[in-house]
């Protein structure tokens, strides 16, 4: 099969899959599924079961209910990015002695996928001497070289710091692009999400509640669950709806319809958060330096921001 032939093939797939711990269902009635040629991210608050969810996916737990169609090989990378006590390029090569890869290729194609993930410089490191963030390129390269057909990776950015973990990310979005290939990506941050997914999956309570393209998701959630998660913090009754903000959607402005207080200001690395108290709700805006204090009255401009019936917007906010 050609490379034109297989993108877009699904190589990942399940049905009213439900998983359990002991007597506890921890994902419920989830059908999806992942195409070749694309990154889709599952994306959800702590405890709201992607990583019982990845475990079913790839085999290493059983279906309480439905099932799951794998086609081609499958690899994967757990969060915790465990070596062996060998240099870099013998833990890479020791993966695909284990995947049956012939001798005479191992070496070279370790080196390729230490490349890929911009870790070939750390090739001749002992294991024991690689940083958080070098260990988990380590980690990446051992499944990208298995060049498996389908990648599960949970959380593989978890634990670095800012600048780690966005230099991580970039390498990781080439080395994991590719045409034949389907890819899955457990991730706690939305941000990681949005660099790296062609298509996000948001699992909440077990439970999927959104299936779709990044941006499409954001500016159209489907249920105040969905924006309450997708930061959709701030709040404007308007008749019988609510208009649900993000502190994109809110812009200090003299000339502004709306009149606020700042109740709370947040110190950020080039501006302020400000909480805004207005007389029919609350929302957020990110101001630059120098900021308007507490205490402080303001105009204010929406632009932006989502409907919703005020019935549904009831719903605790997911964090």
């Amino acid at each position: 099969m050609t490379d034109e032939e297989a993108e877009g093939r699904v190589l990942l797939r399940c049905e009213h899959l439900s998983v359990r711990h002991g007597r506890r269902e921890v994902v419920h009635d989830v059908s999806a599924e992942v195409r070749a040629g694309k990154i889709v991210a599952l994306l959800g608050p702590n405890g709201a079961g992607k990583s019982t969810l990845l475990d079913a996916l790839a085999g290493a737990l059983p279906a309480a209910q439905g099932h799951v169609e794998r086609f081609g090989r499958v690899g994967v990378a757990l969060q915790s990015p465990d070596l062996a006590h060998r240099t870099v390029l013998a833990n890479v090569v020791l993966a695909l002695a284990w995947w049956g890869v012939p001798r005479a290729e191992r070496t070279r194609r370790a080196r390729e996928a230490l490349h890929a993930i911009g870790a070939d410089h750390l090739a001749a490191r002992h294991a024991a001497t690689l940083s958080g963030g070098e260990r988990r390129r380590v980690h990446l390269a051992r499944t990208i070289a298995v060049q498996p057909d389908v990648l599960l990776l949970d959380e593989p950015f978890a634990g670095l710091d800012a600048e780690v973990r966005a230099s991580l990310l970039e390498d990781a979005l080439s080395a994991l692009r590719s045409t034949t290939r389907a890819t899955l990506v457990v991730v706690h941050d939305r941000a990681e999400a949005w660099a790296l997914a062609d298509r996000l999956l948001i699992l909440i309570d077990g439970r999927l509640v959104a299936s779709g393209p990044p941006r499409e998701l954001l500016e159209r959630p489907p249920s105040v669950v969905v924006a309450r998660f997708l930061g959709f913090d701030g709040s404007l009754d308007d008749g019988p709806d609510v208009i649900l903000t993000r502190p994109t959607h809110v812009v200090l402005d003299p000339a502004g319809p709306l009149a606020g207080r700042v109740t709370r200001a947040i110190p950020l690395e080039d501006g302020v958060r400000l909480e805004l108290e207005l007389d029919h709700g609350r929302v957020y805006a990110i101001a630059p330096l120098p900021a308007p204090s507490p205490g402080d009255h303001v105009r204010v401009r929406v632009d932006g921001g989502v409907r919703f019936p005020r019935s549904q917007t009831a719903a605790p906010a997911v964090t």
